[in-house]
């Protein structure tokens, strides 16, 4: 830019101020008296006293130089994810070439690519204002966006970055001018859920409630849609609804864990994009309030370690019962004496069984307490769905003992009934190649790996190692076992059995001093952890199943993870995408028991995945929901702030090839707005000072000169007659 001169006057004193104020105050004094007087040539030396002062005074002519700033524009390129339907994205990087090679002298371009927000949509407002702090507001002129007019902080008053303040008073506001890169106002459909539970209990419906909603020209509430939902992949569900009013729907949850909801709105003529038309909920299916019954036998040391593991679960609702005197004591007290409750069997065990997810016998010796039909209803419940788990101990070889029942048919281990299946002496339990891959068992803390510990030995002398869980000292040796055993002693005795009967599930532990690690004896033992997985897995918990093929998107892909206890699991795995595409996964051993494969998948929908045996489903989330909410090309957001700021909206069409891009021009503030061909920024004359110097005024031969002559001619009016 050209440098422009400016001219001023200043003064450097020749003296210090105060001797020319007693100077000029003597001047006055003399001049007064000249007057009094009638002196003559009095006004001659009031002229010379006066020319004197001012040359004193020290007059200099400044002369200062001046560059003038170029004004600064920022243009905003919108790259977010809703840039790439049709060729917006490409538009906008081609207007923002365009604009930076037509650029008028005087202003300055400074480009700005705003990327979406990870959750919060495109935010124009606020990129602009981060952009306006490296731009003195001087020099800042305005700004143009190139955009589809989705901002997520667009507001209706004029922003502080579009309002600086450049230090002079009565400064305007800058222009904000939107380039929208579509032909015009667009319309679009858009499936919106207003309410959606993130669990509901298994059983009863999860109630939804959504809404469809048109915008854009030609488009009016009320206007009829279909509604499609679809469960977990199933068949698809559809209703007539009516768009702009709220839609309530209720889905029946009937298995624990994830169900996937698929909904989608019947496409609108026209409208841009259906990618918003449609979307997925996942709703935890979870039960309501885990019943467990706990019958201990006569009291023992593992109760409290019951109490305090059943009690401190919020999800378990627990009832406990101790058999303190069975009915073949009798000691000669008189009833009216015992402050003990009849043990309600009637009422437990046929009544309100099947109310109970799970019955733990702890220790417990029947000794004629339950009658032959109530262990058959125990039984019962077993194959119907429920869980059992028995700790046994020397109860378990006695008279009457449970395997000799009707609910010996479901048990998974036999103790011969004699004193040798009884064994004691210290050994330490650790896990078979079933628990190294079962999730009962599989990660538990310190789990001792190997099978090569000794045998049970009668000493007590402690002998741990790293790695390994503290000992116990009496097990049952049983003759025969069904299922999956998960614990063994060194002498491949089982000790804890697993085994599914027909639609319920029973463990059984085969020693009843797992209490010894709540103690930490020698080390101790993840004790609550392995009774709250038993317990839980009983009562089917999805994360505890030993079979189970899970599938989540992660990383831009599909991440498939098989676990399973079998000696062959399946090798791979079908995919079959939300389009009916359908992949086979080939699967790659992660760690014992479990499985992996990836693929890139970013498809959204519903994608089913099958082992041959399971069938799961999973859906991708959407990365930002705000910004896949609009998708039509629009005006209406940004219009106000445009407005507010005298600037303008243009539609520069949908084609990088057929684009029209107004010209950019400099105006001054007051007609920057007036050019509806051009994008007009004001001229803000913001400069900037080069170099500076001075000159006396008056020099000093001429003052000495005149005040010679005028003293002289003084001199002469006095002396003249």
């Amino acid at each position: 830019m050209p440098d422009t001169m400016f001219h001023s006057l200043q003064f450097v004193p020749l003296l210090p101020l105060h001797l020319i104020y007693v100077l000029a105050g003597l001047c006055l004094l003399l001049t007064a008296v000249g007057f009094l007087r009638r002196m003559r040539g009095t006004v001659l030396r009031l002229v010379a006293s006066a020319l004197l002062l001012f040359w004193l005074s020290g007059p200099h002519i400044l002369h200062k130089q001046y560059r003038t700033l170029p004004e600064t524009a920022l243009v905003l390129v919108d790259q977010s994810p809703s840039m790439d339907l049709k060729q917006r994205a490409a538009v906008a990087r081609q207007a923002a070439s365009i604009l930076n090679s037509h650029v008028p002298e005087g202003l300055s371009l400074r480009t700005v690519t705003v990327r979406g927000s990870h959750g919060s949509g495109t935010q124009l407002t606020e990129a602009l204002a981060q952009a306006v702090t490296d731009i003195p507001p001087d020099q800042f002129a305005g700004a143009i966006m190139i955009t589809d007019g989705e901002s997520s902080d667009a507001s209706s008053h004029l922003p502080d970055s579009l309002n600086p303040s450049d230090g002079h008073e009565g400064h305007t506001a800058v222009p904000l001018h939107v380039l929208l890169t579509a032909s015009g106002e667009e319309k679009d459909r858009r499936l919106r859920i207003l309410q959606a539970p993130p669990y509901a209990v298994i059983g009863q419906p999860a109630t939804l409630k959504v809404e469809i909603d048109d915008a854009g020209p030609d488009t009016t509430p009320g206007a009829p849609a279909t509604l499609s939902v679809r469960t977990d992949g199933g068949e698809p569900m559809e209703m007539q609804v009516q768009t702009g009013a709220p839609q309530t729907i209720e889905i029946p949850i009937t298995h624990p864990g994830k169900t996937l909801i698929s909904l989608s709105a019947s496409e609108l003529p026209g409208e841009v994009s259906t990618l918003n038309n449609r979307d997925v909920i996942s709703v935890n299916g979870v039960r309501d309030r885990l019943k467990v019954l706990l019958v201990s036998g006569a009291p023992n040391q593992g109760e409290r370690v019951w109490r305090r593991l059943l009690k401190a679960d919020p999800s378990v609702d627990l009832v406990h019962f101790t058999i303190l005197r069975p009915p073949s004591k009798d000691d000669g007290t008189p009833l009216s004496d015992l402050a003990l409750i009849p043990f309600p069997i009637r009422e437990l065990f046929y009544q309100k069984i099947n109310q109970f997810d799970l019955i733990i016998l702890d220790g417990f010796e029947n000794q004629a307490i339950l009658p032959q039909s109530y262990l058959r209803n125990i039984a019962r419940f077993v194959r119907s769905g429920g869980g059992l788990f028995l700790i046994a101990g020397p109860e378990f070889t006695g008279p009457g003992s449970l395997q000799d029942t009707p609910l010996g048919d479901v048990l998974p281990a036999h103790v011969a009934p004699d004193a040798s299946s009884i064994v004691t002496g210290r050994f330490r339990p650790h896990m078979t190649n079933e628990g190294l891959r079962h999730p009962v068992t599989s990660d538990l803390l310190g789990a001792p790996s190997g099978s090569s510990l000794p045998a049970p030995t009668p000493d007590h002398q402690p002998t741990t190692s790293p790695g390994e869980w503290g000992p116990w000292y009496r097990y049952l040796r049983p003759d025969s076992t069904s299922g999956d055993v998960l614990l063994e002693t060194g002498d491949k005795t089982p000790l804890l059995v697993l085994n599914r009967v027909e639609q319920g599930r029973v463990a059984l532990m085969l020693s009843d001093q797992i209490w010894l690690w709540s103690r930490g004896e020698d080390g101790g033992g993840p004790q609550a952890e392995l009774l709250r997985r038993i317990s839980h897995w009983l009562m089917k918990e999805p994360d505890l199943e030993e079979d189970r093929l899970l599938a989540k998107f992660e990383d831009g892909g599909l991440h498939v993870t098989l676990r399973s206890a079998r000696d062959t699991p399946p090798s791979s795995v079908s995919v079959r995408a939300p389009d009916g595409q359908q992949t086979t996964l080939a699967l790659k051993t992660t760690g014992t028991g479990t499985a992996s494969a990836f693929m890139t998948a970013d498809q959204p929908g519903i994608w089913e995945i099958s082992d041959g045996t399971h069938r799961i489903f999973a859906a991708p989330p959407l990365e930002d929901p705000a910004e896949y909410g609009e998708l039509r090309a629009t005006a209406s957001l940004l219009k106000p702030v445009v407005t507010a700021s005298r600037g303008s909206i243009r539609w520069i069409g949908d084609n990088p090839k057929k684009m029209t891009i107004p010209a950019l021009t400099l105006a001054s503030p007051s007609h920057f707005a007036s050019d509806n061909n051009a994008l007009s920024f004001p001229q803000r004359h913001a400069s900037v000072m080069t170099g500076s110097d001075s000159r006396a005024l008056l020099p000093s031969w001429l003052v000495l000169c005149c005040f010679l002559a005028l003293m002289l001619l003084a001199w002469y009016r006095e002396n003249r007659l």
